[in-house]
């Protein structure tokens, strides 16, 4: 097969125009073109007026071999990479125990998933509830400010990324094509096939709901064992070897391949390993706000006469601006037409994350809008880190007036230095609610006084974009985790073997899709290990 790239077609093709233009591009019959599948499309919208359709697309044709020397001095025509998933091992009959898979993020999901799919049968240990149960607690925050510590954004089948937009795009390096293979099991579970194509896939927080349902389905067919509200409360380590997990009820699971996919709020867990010894280092991160605008303007500005055309959607938008003291301030998860949620999972803290649904039709675009940290930022230890983080939480919950509430101010008041004292255009979506106040103190000033700086500059970029009444709400402070269990070239923690550290608690990924592929790697690892240990 052959894969063409850089076709572009107007907004509004036909459902031929397609098909004309691969056979125009290669100069073909249409008897040869055998078959064509689209891989990618995405748009460029840089000529607001004539925004067109970008396709990659595969095909089959009479002569593939021919038409390869024919165009082998284009780029844009070259063979179809083989992106086939091929397990590294299967379980033998007997073993001597199970793998242990603590965590069921992303991470933890394809993890346990792969393990399953190789026979291995995994145990797969959960903190929080069940998808379903822990919405029900996840919404009593939202909608009654009842907080449940083990159940919430952060804790709780699916992990952090359940009650997001579901983003499902990455940067990292994925020559092995395992990303292939998370879109195509989320496929099978039920997402959306346009996953498999358009640009920046996502997914939404509903659709999201049932897929983990239906992946923890396929894990316990194939032997696993998924428990809920089974927290580790110790990992047990003889001669810088893991022999096992110890849950909070004492209960002891014996285990030499542990993987630690525990997300990047797991604190409490973090304190835990730092004192068993386990290697921890402090990594960067970054804080900020959340700031909210009218959909329809961002859509203007990136769209143009375009804006609210169905086949593009709503607009996104990803920005930085580095400024005079050093510092970076960019956007991060973006969620267009989609809703800014409470995501604390420590009482009396205040936490902001986005949330979009699939729909993407909500009044407001949000986005973060956060600055670099660095460990040299907090250097007394390797988990200084977390109370730096909890520093600014406890604030904004004390701001917020102790109930819940996130602190917010409108940007136009934001960068004149005075306190909110009324909404303007734009209604906040966060829920429990907002407590308008100045904002200057919620965050360190160097945080405060950068942000001031890019709010300008972004304007630049997307007008509107630091008009008064667009809101910010504190805080944001798990943009990622604040430290890295390093691990060694078997995946391994770098000092205690059979411990798997994966995903982004452990400083190895960064989102859904990045995460799922983490855990497959990881997987193939433990599979490799526990086969090699076997021998």
């Amino acid at each position: 097969m052959l894969r063409i790239t850089e076709i572009k077609l107007p907004l509004d093709h036909d459902d031929i125009a397609l098909k004309s233009a691969i056979i125009n591009k290669l100069n073909i019959s249409v008897d040869d073109l055998l078959s064509y599948t689209v891989f990618k499309r995405s748009y460029d919208a840089r000529k607001k007026g004539h925004i067109c359709f970008i396709y990659s697309v595969d095909i089959q044709t009479s002569y593939d071999a021919t038409l390869l020397q024919r165009f082998a001095n284009d780029i844009c025509v070259r063979p179809t990479p083989d992106m086939a998933y091929r397990f590294v091992a299967r379980a033998p009959s007997s073993l001597k125990n199970q793998p242990v898979v603590i965590g069921t993020g992303p991470c933890g999901l394809f993890s346990a998933l792969i393990l399953a799919q190789m026979g291995f049968k995994p145990i797969v240990l959960e903190r929080g509830k069940a998808v379903r149960e822990r919405t029900v607690d996840t919404f009593g925050l939202w909608r009654k400010r009842q907080f449940n510590q083990e159940s919430n954004v952060q804790f709780g089948e699916g992990g952090a990324g359940t009650f997001s937009d579901g983003k499902l795009y990455s940067q990292i390096k994925d020559p092995q094509f395992r990303g292939r293979k998370v879109l195509t099991e989320f496929v099978k579970a039920g997402a959306p096939e346009d996953i498999l194509y358009v640009n920046k896939p996502h997914i939404g927080t509903f659709r999201l709901v049932t897929m983990v349902e239906n992946m923890r389905a396929e894990i316990e067919s194939l032997g696993g064992t998924i428990r809920f509200q089974s927290k580790v409360e110790d990992i047990v380590i003889v001669n810088s070897q893991v022999q096992g997990v110890t849950l909070s009820g004492g209960e002891f699971i014996a285990s030499d391949h542990v993987v630690l996919a525990v997300g990047h709020s797991a604190r409490d867990t973090f304190k835990m390993l730092f004192d068993r010894g386990v290697y921890i280092e402090s990594k960067p991160f970054s804080i900020g706000f959340r700031i909210e605008h009218p959909q329809s303007m961002i859509d203007q500005c990136r769209f143009g006469p375009q804006a609210g055309n169905p086949l593009l959607g709503a607009a996104d938008y990803k920005l930085v601006h580095h400024c005079n003291n050093g510092r970076t301030v960019y956007s991060f998860c973006m969620c267009p037409g989609g809703t800014v949620v409470a995501a604390t999972s420590e009482p009396g803290h205040v936490v902001t994350n986005g949330m979009s649904q699939y729909s993407r039709n909500e009044r407001n675009a949000n986005s973060a809008i956060v600055v670099d940290i660095s460990p040299d930022d907090y250097p007394d230890s390797p988990l200084a880190g977390v109370d730096f983080q909890r520093k600014w939480e406890k604030l904004a919950f004390e701001l917020g007036g102790r109930n819940y509430d996130a602190p917010a101010q409108l940007v136009g008041d934001f960068l004149s230095g005075k306190p909110s004292l009324q909404l303007g255009s734009v209604i906040p979506s966060y829920t429990p609610g907002i407590h308008l106040c100045d904002l200057s103190s919620c965050l360190p000033e160097f945080v405060i006084s950068a942000i001031r700086e890019a709010l300008p500059a972004f304007d630049k970029v997307i007008k509107g974009f630091a008009m008064n009444d667009a809101i910010l709400t504190g805080v944001e402070t798990r943009t990622s985790s604040p430290i890295r269990i390093k691990r060694n070239d078997s995946l391994q923690s770098l000092n205690t073997a059979g411990l798997f550290p994966a995903g982004e608690g452990a400083g190895y990924a960064g989102g859904i899709l990045s995460a799922a592929v983490d855990g497959i790697k990881i997987a193939e690892a433990v599979a490799i290990s526990m086969m090699n240990n076997r021998e």
